[in-house]
């Protein structure tokens, strides 16, 4: 075994013998040990086959990119000042050799002559649509350009990878540094207790009185949806809302000018490569054929859900004139005069369900869920954890391993918001055996409270239960797969629109009787969840289903525009650009001081520049593949065919073949747009 835990492959990444200090002399032995593999396939009388030229190739970079991924993971969820100092450093070295070998003209030749060999036509359709892949990411990768060029995209490609990481920490550190000390208890009138006694045991870590709030989504947000101080919303709203801005806190973490940066070295990339804009590159493996097909579709979904939006935005000022004595609804108000909308329409508040949603339960339910729909079962394992609130986990299918991943579910210092699955390692074929597939499952949920020395269990909020199905079904799409070649297993080589599509899938079974019956317990009597209750959550299922439909419209043409026709090096502002997409499609618009774009990570340092409409068109997929499943209830032999159905033709196939044809295979039909229209209430107007 060695003494560098990066470079021990033998099974688990070894989180327990863990340093910084390893990542410099891991990533130079790796770097070194990939480039001479690189050197000798590239030789001329290199043979060009399956075996001799891909398989070695993909191994050798399979160990970087495991390697790589075990510090990138760590520097997202324990973040220290050593292990970031020692990322820094080494991500150029590492974006440098993916670079490279993006360019190798000699590799490009060689995929292009397997593309075109005898033996092409005698490989698996998985192993063909890996090289067929290869010579697509070859030519985005700047391998045709010639060598003045080359030197170019190279610089371009280390510069964006430098910036992305810099604007993810300016957002970390921002959100990090934030606090928001009360001393007042009166002042925070309207919150649930516990969220009080969180904020309380927050002041206690820090050694000071009162009650301590921050960025992170479980504290600040619950002050936004229940504190009546609307003084103390502002606040909040304010500070979360100028992060990493020129209105921040300081101006180093200002990320207004890594956002031009990037913008502009995009559109370089793309020249170069000889597109239009970037939003042309970014949608050449995707499904979508054009960026003209994107916002056709997401301006076809703004003029569905606007009738719905203004309606909704009327409801809620009239409410609040009338019952708050709002008479000038402002950001800071909405979700607390929505909350207060929601509990009088529907006589339940989201507090009250949260009772019901202890974190044992919800996980639990979900195993089961996945058991009876898929057939497997999923068992505690153990293994090497990164912190003690991480818990890791196996799944066998008729007692044989077939994935394991890592549940890591509450926020804390040091780690990044959000939520995200990531791969640890993916599926293929070893000597006399399968390399079995690993995941991380990440959330920010509120930690567990700890009252007089006891460590009660956390309790989610339906949207966190929302957020963890949907987490999980990314890590089901990684984990179930059937594929052995390691390109296309799981999520690899998935178009980038089609992701989302096991994810979104899940959250629809977090609203049936049948699934919500066996994860929840009261978190004081123990009482699942009564069914009067759950009546009225499908009741306020659609509750501002416009407003939100319209925002995640609206997130999703600023993005396209900004990789499509915005000129980055232009007159005109990112803000601007953003201005002007919501006079188009939004009804609430923040004010003036809200810097939303300086801490958008999706686009800007999470990989889904000119892709966020991803999230809208498997939303599409997810709504009318969720609709076999509607129209199998009662008919228990029809729903478990239909189960292993979708096991069959989406999750087991991976990216081993085009999404649309998975999902034609499962649907019998391609697909459309009634089902999404229908699950938010949006089938009757605004056609």
């Amino acid at each position: 075994m060695t003494d560098n835990a990066l470079l021990d492959f033998t099974d688990l990444p070894r989180f327990d013998l863990f340093s910084p200090a390893h990542v410099t002399p891991a990533v130079a032995q790796l770097l070194d040990d990939a480039r001479r593999v690189v050197a000798q396939l590239e030789a001329p009388e290199a043979p060009v086959s399956w075996e001799q030229f891909v398989v070695p190739l993909e191994a050798v970079t399979e160990r970087l990119g495991r390697a790589w991924g075990v510090v990138g993971h760590l520097n997202a969820v324990v973040d220290t000042p050593e292990l970031r100092a020692t990322y820094n450093e080494n991500l150029p070295k590492v974006t440098e050799f993916w670079t490279e070998l993006g360019q190798n003209l000699k590799l490009f030749d060689k995929y292009k002559a397997l593309q075109a060999s005898p033996e092409y036509h005698t490989l698996s359709a998985a192993r063909r649509k890996i090289v067929d892949n290869a010579v697509r990411d070859f030519r985005l990768g700047g391998a045709e350009l010639p060598d003045d060029r080359k030197a170019r995209f190279a610089e371009i490609q280390e510069q964006q990878a430098a910036l992305a990481t810099r604007f993810s920490e300016n957002v970390l550190d921002a959100t990090n540094a934030y606090e928001l000390m009360v001393d007042d208890e009166a002042r925070l009138a309207g919150l649930p207790d516990d969220v009080k006694q969180a904020a309380r045991v927050s002041a206690e870590r820090e050694g000071k009185p009162g009650w301590r709030f921050t960025l992170h989504f479980p504290s600040y947000f619950p002050i936004l949806q229940y504190a009546d101080d609307r003084a103390l919303r502002e606040t909040i709203y304010r500070a979360n809302a100028t992060k990493a801005s020129e209105l921040g806190a300081k101006p180093e973490w200002d990320n207004t000018a890594n956002i031009v940066e990037l913008l502009q070295l995009r559109d370089e990339e793309a020249r170069l490569l000889g597109y239009a804009n970037f939003a042309e590159v970014s949608l050449v493996p995707k499904m979508a054929s054009s960026p003209a097909q994107v916002i056709a579709f997401l301006d076809d979904l703004a003029r569905r859900a606007r009738p719905f939006a203004e309606n909704d935005l009327a409801e809620l000022r009239a409410f609040a004139q009338a019952e708050l004595g709002l008479d000038d609804l402002q950001a800071w108000d909405i979700t607390y005069a929505s909350e207060k909308l929601r509990e009088q329409r529907y006589a339940f508040s989201e507090q009250e369900v949260k009772q019901y949603f202890p974190e044992p339960n919800v996980v639990a339910g979900l195993f089961r869920l996945i058991r009876n729909m898929f057939g497997v079962e999923i068992r505690p394992d153990a293994g090497p954890v990164w912190h003690p609130d991480v818990t890791f986990y196996r799944i066998e299918k008729k007692g044989r391993l077939v994935g394991q991943f890592y549940l890591d579910l509450y926020a804390r210092n040091g780690k990044r918001g959000g939520a995200w699955m990531d791969d640890a390692r993916g599926r293929k074929n070893l000597p006399g055996d399968v390399q079995t597939p690993i995941a991380y499952l990440t959330c920010n949920f509120t930690e567990p409270a700890v009252v007089d020395g006891v460590k009660k269990p956390a309790c989610f909020t339906h949207d966190e239960v929302i957020t963890l199905f949907h987490e999980f079904g990314h890590g089901l799409h990684h984990m179930l797969t059937a594929v052995d070649e390691l390109g296309v297993a799981g999520i690899a080589g998935v178009e980038w629109d089609a992701v989302e599509l096991p994810s979104q899938f899940m959250e629809n079974f977090c609203w049936e009787w049948d699934v919500l019956q066996h994860m929840t317990a009261h978190a004081e009597t123990g009482e699942p969840l009564p069914r009067a209750l759950y009546d009225k959550m499908i009741a306020a299922k659609n509750f501002q289903s416009g407003l939100q439909m319209l925002r995640q419209v609206e997130f999703s043409l600023f993005d396209m525009h900004l990789h499509y026709d915005h000129e980055p090096r232009g007159s005109k502002t990112v803000a601007e650009v953003l201005a002007e997409v919501r006079h188009r499609v939004a009804v609430v618009v923040p004010p003036a001081f809200n810097r939303f774009q300086n801490s958008f990570s999706h686009i800007f340092a999470g990989g889904y520049a000119a892709g966020y409409y991803s999230y809208k068109w498997a939303e599409v997929l997810s709504a009318d593949a969720y609709g076999a499943f509607e129209e199998a209830q009662g008919d228990p032999n029809r729903l478990a065919e239909t189960g292993l159905a979708f096991h069959r033709e989406i999750l087991s196939v991976g990216g081993s073949r085009p999404a649309l044809e998975s999902f034609t295979a499962f649907r019998g039909r391609e697909p459309s747009i009634d089902a999404l229209l229908r699950h938010n209430g949006m089938n009757q107007a605004g056609q």
